[in-house]
């Protein structure tokens, strides 16, 4: 669907769903999310995604190296957010990229070309992303995006119990370009 010089993003399949499982479901990769999950949990994830694809045109897609057609983790916008927030209905970009292929600028290709999909093929004015503040890494790849910090869109997420450090969410935003 979206190919840069090394990933292609694509929709999500059925036989996606061990394999994103068994990428994204390590404490490094869940270290900002609560830990490890449950499968049926990803599973759910992805019944979204696929949801999202099929109603909106887009989603959160697979991320795929070109060369070799593994899955590198997943990157893409979906309308997003929580309502009674201050991002009751985003476009939301969002990425998780497999902690074997971290250092390598996948997260920023694949932002990058999701990022530019959104302003060829949406009239949205903005897009945004969230995170827990201790995700230096994900929050470092938004501002190097061109992304700003919103700390007036901040809020907690709905899905964390009060209190919990995993619920606090800063929110980072980039306009559409004039």
């Amino acid at each position: 669907m979206i190919a840069t010089e090394r990933l292609l993003l694509r929709p999500w399949r059925e036989a996606d769903k061990p394999v994103f499982h068994a990428l994204a479901n390590t404490p490094a990769m869940m270290a900002h999310f609560g830990g490890p999950v449950p499968r049926a949990k990803h599973d759910a994830i992805i019944d979204k995604m696929m949801a999202q694809q099929e109603c909106h045109g887009h989603c959160m897609w697979v991320v795929e190296l070109r060369e070799t057609g593994e899955m590198a983790g997943v990157c893409g916008v979906r309308i997003g957010g929580h309502p009674d927030t201050p991002v009751p209905e985003e476009l939301e970009i969002g990425w998780r990229i497999g902690e074997r292929f971290w250092g390598q600028g996948i997260a920023r290709e694949a932002a990058e070309a999701s990022i530019a999909w959104s302003w060829a093929n949406t009239a949205r004015p903005r897009i945004a992303a969230w995170t827990v503040i201790g995700n230096t890494r994900s929050w470092g790849l938004m501002e190097r995006l061109g992304m700003h910090r919103r700390a007036d869109l901040d809020f907690r997420h709905p899905d964390y119990a009060p209190g919990d450090p995993f619920g606090a969410m800063i929110v980072y935003t980039i306009d559409r370009p004039a």
